[in-house]
């Protein structure tokens, strides 16, 4: 078979029961599987399911989260086609977007519709390839796991028998959504059951086709905001007055439980988890002889079947049991883990008040590289960028007050009154509040720089805080012998 599938990654949703690891403008997909220096659910999707049969993945997220995807992308060195949505409008519009998008370049596609932070073990790729001729026929092929228990937060798909054309293939005889546990139970019992997975895989004229029959207001709704899409920094962004037009349902509810081309295919040879809340996370990972799931600098003593992570400072835990500790550089969640499911009553409260550390950590990835966010007080931000070799950025000043940057390394240029600077290590510029400053790493490595911001009026603010500034950097870098300043404009 010479038909090659698309995978299509759905990246929507914050996990929110995952905070404080998982915030809104960098989700549960986008954060370590094993805790830091670990691949992302993300970047774990992609590596599954790359290279034989599978084509360059196409990608769907938010608007604001398509640096991030970029960044991930480029760290495995992968490239492919993202898709931007101006709003989330569920699953349903962004598979169709998906769909419309990859046709006009290869008619005979398939995609291979996959959730983003699922944690699968096992060949799944073998009962993929196996549903190929039959999705290739016209059959929209729906991935179905054998249940372990009477899970009510998952929806099941009830096998209708096999088909005797395609091994393997079995009809679907109905779905039901997420059962009261007494129902799930008997569903477990009959043994004819499985676990929805997300997972689907089919032909993309197909998906369009039963769109048009079953959801025409949605159809030409998305068939206009990719028709007006505008490609910015790489990635498709979907035009928003169309897009909103789109229902905001899943694609289970719009499509397939209303066509007859579904079809279910077990998947006997995998493990599968959602991975929905910090439980879950304990329960995939690995432990040790205690029965502890341990990442990060962490020191357990007398500690037993408990989840202990660390993302930078050390953490000590003295006599836990049954415990879930997450220590993250501005949020720190200690609970019993039978309470995983209130974490989300936690980030609603938290909402409610606004508080930073829902919406986004400290470090955030950008186009150009990264900023972190180091101090924060009344009339200043302190902050680190790091800018990736060949980038570039403006950095613009506050319009309140007069903003600073060091520069830790040297290795870059920035533009100043039509004239460009090279900078060194130890070089400061001021930026007037109403100036954009024009930056480039022009060298091989990160180009480490740390800005700070007054966010109020202030005279001769550059000159007072310059020896701070110089004194904190010094802590992110080694000495080295003192050089000349060059570059600096007074």
């Amino acid at each position: 078979m010479k038909t090659s599938i698309y995978p299509l990654v759905l990246c929507g949703g914050m996990g929110s029961r995952l905070w404080p690891m998982s915030r809104v403008e960098q989700p549960k997909q986008f954060q370590p599987v094993q805790g830091k220096g670990s691949l992302s659910y993300f970047q774990t999707t992609l590596q599954r399911h790359r290279g034989g049969v599978y084509k360059a993945p196409i990608i769907v997220t938010s608007a604001g989260q398509t640096q991030l995807v970029a960044r991930q992308m480029r760290d495995l060195q992968l490239t492919g086609t993202v898709i931007a949505e101006p709003m989330g409008r569920n699953t349903g519009p962004a598979v169709l977007a998906a769909a419309l998008s990859v046709i006009a370049e290869d008619p005979e596609a398939q995609l291979l519709v996959l959730p983003s932070d699922h944690i699968i073990t096992g060949d799944l790729n073998a009962t993929v390839v196996a549903m190929q001729q039959a999705a290739d026929n016209g059959r929209i092929v729906l991935f179905g796991v054998p249940p372990a228990y009477p899970e009510i937060g998952y929806g099941y798909i009830v096998d209708g028998g096999g088909y005797t054309n395609y091994p393997g293939l079995h009809r679907v005889e109905t779905f039901i959504e997420k059962p009261p546990y007494e129902r799930a139970q008997a569903l477990i019992s009959g043994g004819y059951s499985y676990w929805a997975s997300g997972i689907s895989l089919f032909r993309a004229d197909v998906l369009i086709e039963e769109f048009h029959r079953f959801e025409p207001e949605t159809f030409y709704a998305v068939s206009a905001a990719v028709s007006a899409g505008k490609v910015i920094n790489g990635a498709l962004h979907l035009e928003e007055t169309s897009f909103v037009k789109a229902k905001s349902e899943p694609t289970e509810r719009l499509v397939f439980e209303r066509s007859t081309a579904v079809a279910l295919a077990p998947a006997r040879d995998i493990q599968w988890d959602d991975v929905g809340a910090w439980n879950a996370v304990q329960k995939i990972s690995s432990r040790n002889e205690h029965g502890n799931v341990i990442n990060g600098d962490v020191f357990a003593l007398d500690t037993e079947n408990s989840l202990i992570q660390s993302d930078s400072r050390l953490v000590a835990v003295i006599g836990l049991r049954d415990m879930i500790v997450v220590d993250t550089p501005d949020a720190l969640l200690v609970m019993n883990r039978d309470h995983a499911q209130s974490v989300k009553q936690v980030v609603e409260h938290l909402k409610g008040m606004n508080r930073p550390e829902v919406s986004s950590h400290l470090l955030r990835d950008t186009n150009w590289g990264q900023v972190e966010l180091l101090a924060k007080d009344d009339g200043y931000d302190m902050r680190m960028l790091v800018i990736a070799p060949g980038a570039s950025l403006k950095v613009n000043g506050t319009g309140h007050g007069p903003s600073l940057l060091t520069f830790l390394n040297g290795g870059g240029v920035y533009e100043r009154e039509g004239k460009m600077v090279a900078v060194a290590r130890g070089d400061s510029v001021t930026i007037p509040a109403d100036v954009t400053l024009p930056l480039t790493n022009t060298g091989s490595k990160e180009l480490r720089a740390m800005q700070l911001l007054m966010t109020y009026d202030a005279e001769n603010v550059a000159e007072t805080v310059a020896s701070a500034v110089k004194a904190v950097a010094s802590l992110f870098t080694k000495p080295e012998p003192l050089q000349p300043v060059t570059g600096a404009v007074q």
